[in-house]
């Protein structure tokens, strides 16, 4: 087991490519809605500048996406929120376990919001358009929660692996980051 876990260690410069892409991409979804706020503002107060009716409706689905795909982000950094209030009063390999045992669920969690969420996205986002944009399927609003699944899915993969190794010694690059971030180092 403990060469499988090592051989699962070289992909990590794959998790580190796909984990900077996900990252740009929540920094361009971010800029993007404050570029698109300060328009809609400003197009309330200022005259001569067109009204953007489209605004709110595309802020509000960026910052969706970039919700959900920060929350994927911080699943390989194992900086989510977490009860370790309990963690010095038990032996270390139960800790060990207990925290396998979460990255199963949710992983399980991840699975389960890619097939319902591709339900809903096509089922209920595929019938209705925005308001605001008719020419737009409310496909894209729903496709969040399936495209964040796919996101869990891939980083939770990685963090059971780094779980697993824990358990026959196998140090990841990861556990390092994730210590300095819960240490208040910088991430």
């Amino acid at each position: 087991m403990k060469e499988l876990i090592e051989s699962l260690k070289k992909l990590d410069p794959l998790y580190v490519a796909v984990y900077n892409v996900f990252f740009i991409i929540c920094k361009l979804l971010l800029v993007a809605d404050i570029v698109i706020t300060c328009y809609v503002v400003l197009s309330r107060y200022i005259p001569f500048i067109p009204t953007a009716a489209w605004g709110e409706e595309i802020i509000l689905t960026l910052m969706a996406y970039m919700a959900v795909l920060s929350a994927a982000l911080a699943i390989r950094r194992n900086a989510h929120i977490r009860m370790t209030a309990f963690d010095r009063y038990l032996p270390r390999n139960v800790i060990k376990v207990l925290d396998l045992a979460a990255d199963v669920g949710v992983l399980i969690l991840a699975v389960i919001m890619i097939i319902v969420g591709m339900q809903y996205s096509l089922g209920i986002g595929g019938k209705g358009y925005y308001s605001s944009m008719p020419w737009l399927s409310k496909f894209w609003m729903y496709f969040t929660v399936p495209l964040a699944g796919v996101a869990m899915l891939f980083f939770e993969l990685e963090r059971i692996v780094v779980d697993l190794g824990a358990f026959y010694g196998v140090k990841f690059d990861i556990e390092e980051a994730a210590g300095e971030y819960e240490e208040g180092g910088q991430q």
